[in-house]
């Protein structure tokens, strides 16, 4: 088909063209095919030279806006040649031509786009370096299909939209380039024409690494040179369950767990992370570390749960191979890493995914479905494939890039109901006149279902706070398909319950006693998490009742029955030696009270203790979902606040007793129930001394008293100490 080239040079001069390549670099003329026309728009030269086979042709400029040809004989064999450039500023420089090069995605790839089901969409889109006809460079990609005309931009071309302007990729709105001699560590980013001649300039939604904030380019980034050494580590998460092994889980904010103290504004690196938080882990007995979101952000105080970067580890903390470097260090020393991974929502930040080609192209036009009336975020249109695609990926990537072994999903509730945070005449129902959002839900079974295929233990953790249906249950039986939910319900209930003075607590018994009628209908994480620490509601040592003894005695309390309930564990970094002030972002935790006063260093040995107790006792996390791991020995001592219970491993015969005394009575010759006719010992107490506790205990084997209490055949008599509580383990004849 002949086209029009004067008309389509004047689109290029007007940086307004979807596809340049049809009149820019090599092409053979129509009507001489022994000779070929080669053309370049280089706005800032003053001239340009032809190099080929070591010499130099002046190329004549055709247009004053920068427009150069030069008519050649054809080109025998491989097409090389490169351009001399004098620039206004005097600089003389050779490049090789972008607009020689024929496009290098595959029709496959756009297809699988198109369709939604392109897994490893990041290793197309984006920035990557690669080789094309021998010549090394970078290859851009981006999606933006209501475009007229897209750029990439950089130092590389003085940020200047007119130079690298890209060619449209068939119908599914991907544009793409390759830009000779351009290498890592170059910051760019993408300049749209819109429909409405607007111009944006947006980062790359498909970015490996950004500059630091304020500023926002994107960076060319080779994510493939990290020597990996954590082979043991990724074989032995293939052998047993994630649902049968101990999950004491550390959630730390990594801008503030610790900060330098000679230079407390900075937030430390992977690296020096590595060399002092996995250490601490480690000793302190938890298995893994939960990072809130690490993704590219814009605002500190968003805490990470803003994304603009979802491919991108932010900034702050180091490179993509910094953080690969922490999360080798945390497998080597046999902790997992989990991440938090934010679905749900994306701010409105100009550089960004809002409104990304001119048109709601990652969000819901209609803002009763595209603006979270709360957080004043923009929501994914699920619907869309391509959109649900770059989210696919975009969980897939951090198994893939990053070895890491969990993703917790945050604010699902948001994503499953259409009203959520809305007054009536502000949703929109759905086909079926319900409030579900039935494509939120559609794509996190597919979520689901395609993480759990490529990575069969991996960890996908629900934050979901409703009663929605089988968060943790498979797709085939009416299920979300997640492996494990947070119980918020028992989160809720319990610090309700703590808060109350211990005189009327036998008045709210239900709240301690109500998550065990549902413990079981999904595989629950117990949460402890950020959200209970900020925006006034105190922190955990500051929520307990009493006098100074008291809060700790409290605080061990509610840490021992937490670990002893169903359900693998969460807390919150600072929680673990007693944080006084609510946590802030901005500053460093307290560490100065675990080192220097006597009770919060008493409290971090507790919490170290119950740790590596929990470790030591399948009995504790080999049967944390189903009621065979559980049994009460005694739920009606209301008047007394007092509760009993059993858990068991696998093998019946390996199990515990759990005593816990919410009142400060103390009580002596009590009878607590035991499933088994044997002594039984005291392994563990939460009021020992060294703890910061009263001291009340059992150093003494206690023997059976067969006749029945409460639930069980048979019982012993125990001390109880004040607002504490105790564990009792069977101890057979020849043990």
């Amino acid at each position: 088909m002949q086209i029009d080239v004067s008309r389509e040079l004047d689109r290029v001069i007007q940086s307004d063209h979807h596809d340049p390549f049809q009149v820019l670099g090599y092409h053979v003329l129509d009507h001489d095919p022994d000779n070929a026309i080669i053309r370049v728009f280089l706005p800032h030269a003053e001239s340009v030279r032809l190099l080929i086979d070591n010499e130099r042709h002046d190329m004549y400029m055709m247009r004053d806006e920068g427009l150069f040809e030069i008519v050649i004989p054809v080109i025998k064999g491989a097409l090389a040649y490169k351009y001399e450039i004098s620039c206004y500023d005097g600089l003389v420089r050779e490049i090789h031509d972008p607009y020689r090069h024929l496009p290098l995605l595959s029709e496959y790839d756009l297809h699988l786009f198109a369709s939604g089901t392109h897994y490893e969409l990041y290793n197309r889109l984006g920035a990557h370096g690669t080789i094309s006809d021998g010549i090394e460079g970078t290859v851009f990609r981006v999606w933006a299909p209501a475009a007229r005309r897209v750029s990439v931009i950089g130092d590389f071309n003085f940020w200047d939209g007119r130079v690298h302007q890209m060619r449209v990729l068939g119908s599914a709105g991907v544009w793409e380039i390759f830009i000779p001699d351009v290498s890592q560590g170059e910051a760019y980013k993408f300049e749209i024409r819109t429909a409405n001649m607007d111009l944006l300039e947006k980062a790359d939604p498909f970015q490996f690494f950004a500059e630091l904030r304020p500023k926002s380019a994107s960076i060319v980034c080779d994510i493939e040179t990290y020597q990996w050494q954590d082979e043991k580590w990724l074989a032995a998460q293939d052998n047993v369950s994630p649902y049968e092994k101990p999950m004491s889980i550390y959630e730390i904010h990594p801008g503030s767990w610790q900060r330098d103290p000679s230079e407390p504004g900075r937030f430390l690196s992977f690296r020096e992370m590595a060399d002092s938080l996995i250490p601490y882990v480690k000793r302190m007995g938890f298995t893994h570390i939960e990072l809130m979101p690490l993704m590219e952000h814009p605002l500190d105080e968003s805490w990470g749960y803003q994304v603009t970067g979802y491919f991108a580890v932010s900034s702050r903390f180091g490179t993509p191979q910094d953080f690969m470097f922490f999360v080798d260090q945390c497998h080597q020393n046999d902790i997992g890493v989990i991440l938090d991974w934010v679905p749900s929502h994306f701010p409105t930040d100009g550089h960004s995914l809002s409104c990304f080609d001119g048109t709601a192209l990652y969000e819901h036009h209609d803002p009763r479905q595209g603006m979270h009336p709360e957080w004043g975020t923009l929501i994914f249109n699920y619907g869309r494939k391509e959109v649900a695609n770059f989210l696919l990926a975009g969980a897939l990537y951090w198994f893939d890039k990053f070895h890491l072994d969990g993703l917790r999903v945050d604010a699902v509730a948001s994503m499953l109901y259409l009203d959520y945070g809305r007054r009536d005449g502000d949703w929109v129902p759905n086909r079926h006149g319900s409030k579900e959002n039935l494509e939120a839900i559609e794509f996190i079974k597919h979520l689901n279902s395609v993480v759990y295929d490529r990575f069969p233990n991996a960890l996908m953790i629900a934050e979901e706070s409703t009663s929605f249906y089988g968060v943790s249950k498979a797709a085939d039986q009416g299920g979300l398909g997640f492996g494990f939910k947070w119980n918020m319900g028992w989160m809720n209930d319990i610090l309700q319950y703590f808060s109350c003075d211990p005189i009327y607590r036998k008045y709210h018994h239900n709240a301690l006693t109500f998550s065990l009628l549902y413990a079981f209908t999904e595989n629950f994480i117990l949460p402890l998490s950020h959200d209970e620490v900020v925006h006034g509601k105190r922190s955990l040592l500051g929520k307990m009742p009493g006098d100074r003894w008291q809060q700790f005695a409290n605080l061990r309390l509610l840490f021992l029955f937490m670990w002893t309930h169903p359900g693998k564990k969460l807390l919150f970094m600072g929680d673990e030696f007693g944080q006084i002030s609510e946590w802030y972002c901005k500053v460093s935790l307290d560490w100065h009270l675990a080192e220097h006063d006597e009770l919060h260093g008493k409290m971090q040995g507790f919490v170290k203790d119950l740790n590596h107790l929990y470790l030591d006792c399948p009995a504790l996390w080999e049967v944390d979902f189903s009621h065979e791991g559980f049994q009460w020995m005694d739920v009606n001592d209301v008047d007394n606040s007092i509760v009993a219970f059993s858990r068991f491993a696998k093998n019946r015969d390996d199990h515990l007793v759990v005593l816990l005394n919410f009142t400060p009575q103390v009580h002596h010759d009590y009878k607590v129930g035991v499933p088994e006719q044997v002594s039984y010992r005291e392994i563990f107490s939460s009021d020992r001394e060294m703890f910061g506790g009263s001291g009340v205990d059992n150093p003494l084997r206690k023997e059976i008293v067969c006749e029945s209490y409460g639930a069980a055949p048979c019982h012993v008599k125990v001390s109880v100490p004040p607002l504490g509580g105790i564990i009792l383990r069977p101890e057979r004849e020849g043990e």
